[in-house]
C-alpha cells in the first residue's frame, strides 16, 4: 500500500487518538488501550514499508502519549511520585530526545565559543564574570586556594543562596521558550560562553586541575540540569512554531505540560548540585583527589544514566509489553 493510502486510511482513527489525549480524564481505559493496540500495529507497519518517513516519527510520539494517558487514568500500586520519575518522565524525554540533543549540542558549542574567545581576547573573561570575581580569584590562587570563593558564606546560607539561584537559571531558561526558543538559546548561550571561559581562564592560571576538582563536584549535575531545562525550553518553543497535526494553542498547551514536567525533574537534581555546593566544595582543597572524582563521575554518571540512558529502556520496555 502507498504512503499516502495507508495515511488516508488510518487518518480518522489517528485524530481520535489526538482528541481522546486532549480530554483530561478517559472515561473507558479498556477502550483506549485497544485503539492503542491497533496504534502500535499501525506503527509497526510504517516501520517495515515506510522507514525513511516522517511518519513513523508521528505514530511513535502518539503512541509515547497515549501509553501515558492511559496509565494516568489506571490506579496503580506505586506512589504517584514514583510513577512521574520511573516512568513518566523517562517517556516524555525519550519523545523528545532530539531535542535534549540540539540542547546538548548548543551548549557545547556555546562552550567553545567562550573558549576560543577567551583564548583571543584577554579582556573577555573580565567581560563576562566581571572584574571584582577576576580580581578576588587571581588573589585567591595567589593564596594557593583558587576556589576559596566557594567557601564564602555559612554551609546553609551558601546552599539556600545557590539553589534558589541555579532554579532561577533554569526556570527563565524554560520559561523563555514562549519566544519560539530564541529566549531558551540566549540563556544557553551566555551560560555556554560563560563556562568555557570560566575554564580557560583557570587554565591559563595554570591551575586547572585543582579549579576542576572543585567546581565539577557539584558542577557535574548543575551543568547537566541547565542543559535539560535547555531541552524543555525547546520544546516549549517548538510546540508554538510546529504544532504538527495540532492547532497552535493544542500544541502549545501538550509543550506546555511535558516542558514543566520536565523542568520539575530537574529539581532534585538542583537541590543536590546547591547541597554539594555549599557542603562540599569548600573542603575540595583537602579532599584526597580520589575522593573527588567518586563525587564528580558518581553524580555525573547518575544524572546521564537518568536522562540519556534510561528513557530507552523505559521505551524499549514498553513497547516489548506492547509486542508480547
Amino acid at each position: 500500500m502507498r504512503e499516502v493510502a495507508f495515511i488516508k486510511q488510518n487518518k480518522e482513527k489517528w485524530l481520535q487518538f489526538e482528541k481522546a489525549i486532549q480530554q483530561k480524564k478517559v472515561e473507558n481505559p479498556d477502550e483506549l488501550s485497544q485503539l492503542y493496540l491497533q496504534l502500535i500495529n499501525d506503527l509497526a507497519y510504517a516501520q517495515t514499508y515506510y522507514k525513511k518517513s516522517k511518519l513513523i516519527i508521528y505514530l511513535n510520539d502518539l503512541a509515547v502519549q497515549v501509553y501515558q494517558k492511559i496509565y494516568q487514568t489506571k490506579r496503580e500500586d506505586t506512589n504517584a511520585l514514583v510513577h512521574f520519575f520511573k516512568i513518566e518522565i523517562p517517556l516524555i524525554v525519550h519523545q523528545h530526545r532530539r531535542y535534549v540533543l540540539y540542547a546538548f549540542i548548543f551548549f557545547i558549542i556555546a562552550t567553545f565559543i567562550g573558549i576560543i574567545s577567551a583564548a583571543n581576547e584577554d579582556s573577555f573573561v573580565r567581560l563576562i564574570l566581571g572584574n571584582e570575581y577576576v580580581n578576588q580569584t587571581l588573589q585567591n590562587i595567589e593564596n594557593g586556594d583558587p576556589v576559596a570563593v566557594y567557601k564564602s558564606g555559612s554551609n546553609w546560607g551558601s546552599f539556600i543562596g545557590i539553589t534558589f539561584n541555579n532554579l532561577k537559571v533554569g526556570l527563565t531558561s524554560f520559561v523563555y521558550g514562549v519566544t519560539g526558543g530564541i529566549g531558551t538559546a540566549y540563556i544557553q548561550l551566555f551560560n555556554g560562553i560563560m563556562l568555557g571561559s570560566f575554564q580557560y581562564f583557570f587554565y591559563k592560571q595554570g591551575v586547572l586541575v585543582e579549579s576542576m576538582k572543585g567546581i565539577w563536584i557539584h558542577g557535574a549535575m548543575e551543568i547537566f540540569a541547565i542543559v535539560i531545562e535547555g531541552a524543555a525550553g525547546f520544546i516549549l518553543g517548538a510546540s508554538i512554531l510546529f504544532p504538527k497535526t495540532y492547532s497552535r494553542f493544542t500544541s502549545f498547551k501538550i509543550g506546555m505540560r511535558n516542558s514543566i514536567k520536565i523542568v520539575i525533574s530537574t529539581m532534585p537534581f538542583t537541590i543536590a548540585a546547591g547541597f554539594l555546593e555549599g557542603f562540599i566544595t569548600r573542603y575540595s582543597n583537602t579532599m584526597p583527589l580520589f575522593l573527588a572524582l567518586v563525587i564528580i563521575f558518581g553524580t555525573l554518571s547518575l544524572i546521564t544514566c537518568y536522562y540519556l540512558i534510561y528513557p530507552f529502556i523505559v521505551h524499549k520496555k514498553l513497547f516489548s509489553i506492547n509486542e508480547e
